[in-house]
């Protein structure tokens, strides 16, 4: 096992529907808003370089609906986790759909072998170039190069988000030592990290997820 220990750590909220907004579904494109509405709450936010927001779950349909247990989760330094806290009892408005965050529980990142992220983008400025997947690989590998990582590298489905200027892929990394999964895990991958993007967590397997490279 490493010695090497995380710098940061998942902090999960717990979401209320305001009985009283004027709707109680979000759009599946939600990302954006929610960006938004979590700096306008917590000003650090966009200041902080390495925040990342896991994706919601959401139900499938034309209205995407929150479950009871849903939760709002947070990748943060963990030198920043009690400033975090103070996002309990915040709402966010997302066009109309208002949520409360409640209780939060902070969890340790844990190195497992393999990690998925649901959306990589590897552009900045090009994000059309992105729905290359050779040119989106090519920019994978070199990002894996620079933080000196080394895994199997599976490409899963294309996505797209923010009204269709942001795409990407699903991403698997597997064969990682723990060393290479806490840097995977600390400082994930390709910008957006806001957006949910490039944020990494362990996964059970890496069979049937898409394309190896």
């Amino acid at each position: 096992m490493s010695d090497v220990v995380p710098t940061m750590v998942d902090v999960a909220f717990a979401v209320e529907l305001d009985a009283a907004a004027s709707t109680r579904a979000l759009s599946h494109d939600y990302h954006h808003e929610l960006a938004e509405a979590l700096t306008l709450a917590w000003p650090p936010l966009a200041n902080t370089p390495g925040i990342g927001v896991h994706p919601l779950r959401l139900s499938a349909g034309s209205q995407a609906l929150l479950s009871r247990r849903s939760r709002l989760t947070l990748r943060v330094p963990a030198a920043q986790l009690d400033d975090c806290l103070e996002l309990v009892g915040c709402t966010l408005d997302l066009t109309g759909c208002v949520l409360r965050l409640g209780s939060a529980r902070a969890h340790e990142l844990l190195p497992w072998g393999t990690l998925y992220a649901h959306l990589v983008s590897t552009s900045t400025t090009r994000p059309d170039e992105d729905d290359d997947e050779i040119t989106f690989m090519r920019r994978v590998y070199a990002e894996l190069d620079a933080l000196q990582v080394s895994a199997r590298v599976i490409c899963g489905r294309r996505h797209a988000i923010d009204g269709g200027r942001l795409v990407g892929h699903g991403l698997m990394l597997d064969g990682l030592t723990t060393t290479h999964a806490l840097r995977m895990l600390d400082t994930g991958l390709g910008p957006h990290r806001l957006l949910g993007c490039g944020v990494f967590v362990p996964h059970k397997s890496a069979a049937a997820v898409g394309t190896p490279y």
